[in-house]
């Protein structure tokens, strides 16, 4: 007589089989509960950040300073942050990211405070110096944290999420401390950065995994899923604070943040002296809407294309958005100079952080991070401290010509380092 099979005996390998089954589609996942929390941290420390980059200007203007010292004013936390990120990039690979974030934090409110309080440029100035150490603290372990959380399959896809919600919170935010200073004025607009830093800690705290170092010879063949990449990339990190691979990537970028941020600094001045009849503060929602429809047309565009294929269409998009603002008759320009910057700037934003994280390897995220924002802190630099000097020394039609120089600066820089921007196991 043939034995039957064993009902029972059978029932576990299958039961087994669908917990494997749903253990590995959770691993899959890409929005789960840590990183929606990871990234609702990024959005309050950004739009906290950039409520008060559009009012840095004309509050130091309203505090007596000069067109140069309202550059400086506005460049000062840029400049901090260009020497304090490399530093937060390294000890986010070495202590846990939530101690670092909730450092950054704190002086998040210590800033904000401090802004309402001042009464010259020089105070103005100190703050935007602890505001600059802050940015620097955050930026790097959120983005560092974020890879961390992410499926590598999907680290592009994932990174361009993140990097989306920074861009709208660089959008949001100075729309509203835009509207909100022309309603309360200046001093009354900056409690609400505080705000927002006090809900970036609680969704911090919240995060189940804080984000601690990750073992770095385990994680170098996880991260890859490509034995031969680690022996193919060697680490040549300068002094231990700057990725080599990633810095022509970040450079080739910071031609892209420089006339961005020079807008997002600049455009309300810029609007009233040359008699612009336009709604400025329209600029920075209509840019969101559009970046976030793009996010949403594009999805996986970001594993499926090549970096150069959006390099090439972004500076495309940047340069027509130039040259849009520079005319400027009326809202439909503007409208189209927003969204032509989303395409331009916003998109060009997620590629080339998703591009760090991939030529330097998900162990060497928080390098290659602090890289990549060395590049965003450069152009922030460049575009407070050029915007400046152009509105208060140069006739001011020559704003935004002299910025648009910056896009086959731009492509000078990516075609003399293709062959590390574009390694072989990216291609």
């Amino acid at each position: 007589m043939v034995r039957q099979p064993d009902a029972k005996r059978t029932l576990p390998r299958v039961t087994q089989d669908s917990k494997s089954k749903n253990e590995n589609a959770r691993r899959d996942r890409i929005l789960t509960r840590d990183v929606v929390l990871v990234m609702t941290a990024a959005l309050c420390y950004m739009s906290s950040n950039m409520i008060g980059t559009p009012l840095m200007p004309g509050y130091a203007g309203e505090l007596g300073a000069t067109g140069t010292v309202m550059g400086v004013v506005s460049g000062m936390m840029s400049i901090v942050s260009l020497f304090c990120r490399p530093i937060a990039g390294n000890l986010s690979d070495r202590v846990s990211k939530r101690l670092i974030v909730g450092i950054g934090s704190v002086l998040y409110l210590a800033s904000s405070i401090w802004y309402a309080f001042a009464t010259s440029p020089g105070p103005l100035i100190a703050a935007r110096m602890v505001n600059g150490v802050a940015f620097a603290c955050c930026s790097v372990c959120l983005a560092t944290w974020m890879a961390m959380l992410l499926p590598i399959r999907h680290m592009g896809a994932g990174m361009g999420i993140y990097g989306t919600v920074n861009a709208l919170a660089m959008a949001i935010g100075p729309a509203i401390g835009i509207e909100i200073r022309q309603l309360v004025g200046y001093r009354a607009t900056f409690p609400l950065s505080a705000v927002l830093a006090v809900v970036m800690v609680a969704a911090v705290l919240l995060v189940r995994n804080g984000g601690a170092p990750p073992n770095r010879t385990n994680s170098t063949v996880a991260a890859t899923d490509d034995p031969q990449r680690s022996r193919s990339l060697p680490r040549r990190v300068l002094g231990a604070v700057i990725e080599p691979h990633v810095l022509p990537l970040a450079m080739a970028f910071m031609l892209f943040v420089t006339p961005y941020y020079a807008t997002q600094s600049f455009l309300v001045e810029y609007a009233d002296a040359r008699g612009f009849n336009v709604t400025v503060s329209l600029f920075f929602p209509i840019y969101a809407v559009a970046l976030l429809v793009l996010r949403v047309t594009l999805r996986d565009l970001f594993d499926r294309k090549s970096f150069r294929f959006f390099f090439v269409a972004c500076s495309i998009c940047m340069l027509l958005a130039l040259l849009g603002l520079d005319v400027m008759p009326n809202n439909w320009i503007l409208a189209a100079s927003a969204i032509l910057t989303a395409c331009g700037y916003g998109i060009m934003s997620s590629a080339t952080q998703s591009q760090a994280v991939i030529i330097a390897g998900r162990e060497h995220a928080g390098i290659a991070n602090s890289t990549y924002y060395v590049g965003i802190d450069l152009g922030m630099t460049l575009g407070s401290l050029l915007g400046g000097f152009l509105y208060g020394n140069v006739g001011i039609t020559w704003f935004y010509p002299i910025f648009m120089l910056s896009m086959p600066l731009a492509w000078v820089i990516y075609i003399a380092s293709a062959h590390i921007i574009h390694p072989a196991h990216t291609r």
